[in-house]
Parts: structure tokens; sequence; C-alpha cells
């Protein structure tokens, strides 16, 4: 029997990192790496800031890779929604400059399913109808006071009654908060983060 192995994708600012057993589908330029020499210190020292390069850590196993790399960053775990309304529009958020999704940080003793929720509700003012299927998981690394973070984001569909008013949640730095439909994306895509089109992925909005 052969056994598949799970492939992952870091996000690193504008750049990714693949470790996977093949060739993802995408077409994106990959820069391929050489396992054996691999550092995950050193290539991520080395990252050039404002870059935005693709990479493909190709291995036999890329769960245990992931492991190793995850050892050296402090997990932080985190959870979010895509949200559909009864006239099948899609919730955006607007924060740091950038068109999101509706996503925080999980508490202690709280499941990811329970803080996508509260996430989505506390941060857009509304009232989930459904949280449904879990759509995906994204990962994200970033620096913070000098330790390197590693963000674990689960993402569920959510729906909700109508279509209601929104209210951003201005002291978590939402400025927007509105609904869009399925053919309205495409200015919404030229500013988001490159997570965000794994989301809608998922979700089959695109």
């Amino acid at each position: 029997m052969v056994q598949k192995y799970r492939n992952y994708r870091i996000y690193i600012n504008d750049s990714s990192l693949f470790i996977a057993d093949s060739f993802p589908d995408e077409d994106l330029g990959l820069q391929l790496i050489d396992v054996q020499s691999f550092d995950f210190s050193t290539f991520y020292k080395n990252l050039e800031k404002g870059g935005s390069m693709h990479y493909l850590l190709r291995c036999e196993d890329p769960k245990a890779t992931f492991k190793l790399i995850k050892a050296q960053c402090v997990l932080i775990k985190a959870a979010g929604g895509l949200v559909q309304s009864e006239k099948g529009n899609y919730l955006f958020i607007f924060r740091n400059k950038k068109w999101d999704l509706p996503k925080g940080k999980v508490e202690k003793g709280e499941k990811m399913k329970q803080a996508a929720l509260r996430e989505v509700e506390e941060e857009c003012g509304v009232k989930i109808l459904t949280n449904d299927e879990k759509l995906c998981k994204t990962y994200h690394i970033y620096e913070l006071s000098g330790k390197v973070m590693l963000k674990k984001t689960n993402w569920y569909s959510m729906t909700v009654k109508g279509q209601p008013k929104l209210v951003p949640q201005k002291e978590e730095g939402i400025t927007k908060a509105d609904w869009y439909g399925k053919d309205s994306l495409e200015p919404l895509l030229t500013n988001t983060y490159q997570l965000i089109t794994d989301v809608l992925k998922a979700g089959k909005l695109l």
C-alpha cells in the first residue's frame, strides 16, 4: 500500500514555501530547494523582504519536514469564516489597507470552530446562522518581538439570515465590512493576501 502524505504551503510575506512530495498543480515558477541542505532558520533569514518568490521543498515525507519547521516557530492558532448571505453575497473586511476575511486567535479552552464563529460575529457585528464545514487550513509565518510565529488558521463555511448591515470592529483595525457577489471580486483580489485566494478556491468562488 502506498502511503499518501499531506502537502503544505506556508506563506511568508508575499512569498510562499511548498513542502510536498510532488510538484503542485499551480504553475508559479517554483524555485526548487535542495532538501538535503535545507535549514529553515537560514532560509527565513535570507528571504528577501518585499519580494514575491515561491519555493518548493520536495521531500518524501512532507508531514515530518513540516513538523521540523513548526518546532522552530511559536505556534499561534486562529480561525475564521467565509460567510454567505441569503442573497448569495460574501462578507469581506478591509483591514491594514487590504481586503481580508474575518478571523482571529483561538482563546484558551476554545475549540477552533467556536472561535471562528465568535471572531466573525465580533469583527462584523452579525449573527451567524450556520457554521458549516471546514473549508481549509492556511499557514502564515511572520515575526513578532524577534520571534518567528507560525499562524495556523482553520477556515469555515458560514451563512447568515438575510443580508444584515455590517458593523466593522474598528478597535481591531477594521475600517470597512461589506457584501460582495461572486462576480464582483476582481477589484478585491488585486489587493488581498495570497492565502485568502486559497480560502476562496476552497469555497469554490475562484
